[in-house]
């Protein structure tokens, strides 16, 4: 396997074992691995009135996994949130919430909400 299909796969069960973590902190995951033309969301949760678009990153270490999404990724993943808002707007009347879940080798996930702030 190369080292492409290998961070693939990481990736991966780093997406479901995030989605395990939401639901046990009570999230409702309405969707997984949203793709649209402009980008691509990780994880989609609603938690009362707030609709969670969710970034999972997964790396050795675990402030290297939190400061991986640069300002041109949290931009197409906002452009992405509003095309999937377009597409369910009876989701708009939610807050809408940009959070990150970030693994380190052998760690429990740390769980950022509002991570950052749409910027549209």
């Amino acid at each position: 396997m190369n080292k492409r299909q290998k961070s693939y796969k990481q990736g991966l069960r780093a997406e479901r074992k995030a989605a395990l973590y939401l639901r046990a902190k009570g999230y409702r995951i309405i969707g997984e691995r949203y793709k649209t033309p402009v980008g691509e969301i990780d994880l989609i949760a609603v938690k009362k009135d707030a609709l969670v678009i969710i970034e999972v990153k997964a790396r050795k270490d675990i402030g290297e996994a939190l400061h991986a999404i640069p300002q041109r990724a949290q931009s197409r993943i906002e452009k992405a949130a509003l095309h999937f808002l377009s597409s369910y707007p009876h989701y708009a009347s939610y807050a809408l919430r940009f959070d990150v879940i970030a693994f380190g080798a052998g760690l429990w996930p740390t769980h950022v909400q509002n991570a950052w702030h749409s910027q549209s």
